[in-house]
């Protein structure tokens, strides 16, 4: 539903943001979890991500965004599903497109809680628990992850 200036005619899309985020393995198969120090969600479980920037692929912000979180470098980056999602910054709630790609870490101890972050732990994901996720993309994004590698299939 666009927004339509009444007296010029000019239209307005409200689009989604995109934001991309991603889980991040170490070689036992755990992935990277962050513990959010700002709202929304501020203390609960993500993934390191966040919005794209002008000009940049999902890929590359992503890449950018586990830096700036984590001063992480992956590899092995493979997308796996998106969703949309609210994101709530002050009095504005704003649709975005969470993409959600999994990813490998080139040295996963060198992992460090950065910029909005109040921590790090690594647990394998079937020990997330839904009700500590920041987001209900990222639960589908795990629930997603773990159904496509079930070992009971």
């Amino acid at each position: 539903m666009p927004f339509v200036c009444a007296r010029c005619g000019f239209t307005y899309y409200f689009n989604p943001a995109v934001a991309a985020a991603a889980f991040i393995f170490d070689s036992e198969g755990r992935v990277l979890l962050i513990r959010r120090a700002k709202n929304p969600a501020a203390g609960k479980l993500g993934v390191p991500g966040g919005f794209i920037d002008y000009g940049e692929s999902a890929e590359d912000g992503m890449r950018r965004e586990v830096r700036e979180e984590v001063g992480l470098e992956i590899d092995r980056i493979q997308f796996l599903v998106s969703f949309p999602n609210q994101y709530q910054y002050r009095e504005v709630t704003y649709p975005v497109v969470d993409l959600y790609f999994t990813a490998d870490a080139v040295r996963p101890r060198s992992a460090r809680p950065l910029d909005a972050v109040a921590g790090i732990e690594w647990r394998f994901p079937i020990d997330v628990p839904d009700e500590e996720c920041a987001f209900d993309s990222m639960r589908v994004a795990l629930a997603s992850f773990l159904n496509l590698n079930d070992p009971h299939e």
